[in-house]
């Protein structure tokens, strides 16, 4: 996967860099120390994934996403800051994130994450998890018990082809009702899904 690295501090660009290079099917072809410098990245290298800080000067990290997700949405974006209050985790993935990780995590477990996105599934951390609360009118009792089990899978992760695997479906069934499911919750993506599920469910 291609992979560009976007955070206004340069210890922490040079120190996931060195780290993720070290990955044979990872490679960087850029860093940033803005959202305009990144955008102007896509441009030229449209990466599989963006791994964006939120904080930075000019254009911060939601709106950069936002921008990037306009002009090129196949390209992934997955937040890496310190800032896991519930009004930025809101704000990134209404703007587009497709994962949202804070600077806890031990950088060499980044690598693995990663690849999961690639493979469509969204990334939430446990941290942001335990910031999304409970909306008054829980969506989930709009599901029937079996979408309410994929949603879950989702949420938890899952492939496609694992929640068949684990619910006895064929991937195109999976691929059909997470579709039926994403209109019954007005989201747009898996990792929507994934936050719809938590915030319904506990």
């Amino acid at each position: 996967m291609k992979l560009i690295i976007v955070d206004d501090d340069m210890l922490i660009r040079k120190s996931l860099s060195l780290t993720l290079a070290r990955e044979s099917d990872i490679e960087i072809v850029g860093d940033a120390a803005d959202g305009n410098a990144a955008i102007a990245l896509c441009e030229a290298h449209l990466p599989d994934i963006a791994l964006m800080d939120i904080r930075m000067p000019g254009i911060d990290g939601i709106a950069a996403t936002r921008l990037i997700k306009d002009r090129f949405p196949e390209i992934k974006i997955m937040i890496l800051t310190t800032f896991a209050d519930k009004s930025n985790i809101q704000q990134a993935l209404t703007a587009g994130a497709d994962g949202y990780l804070v600077k806890t995590d031990k950088i060499d477990a980044i690598a693995g994450k990663l690849r999961i996105l690639m493979e469509g599934s969204g990334i939430l951390d446990s941290n942001v998890l335990k910031q999304l609360t409970r909306p008054e009118n829980p969506l989930l009792d709009q599901l029937t018990q079996r979408e309410r089990d994929i949603t879950r899978l989702v949420a938890q992760g899952l492939t496609n082809k694992e929640i068949a695997n684990h619910l006895f479906l064929s991937e195109g069934t999976v691929r059909n009702k997470i579709l039926v499911i994403m209109e019954k919750l007005k989201v747009s993506n898996r990792t929507q899904l994934g936050v719809a599920y938590y915030e319904n469910n506990h």
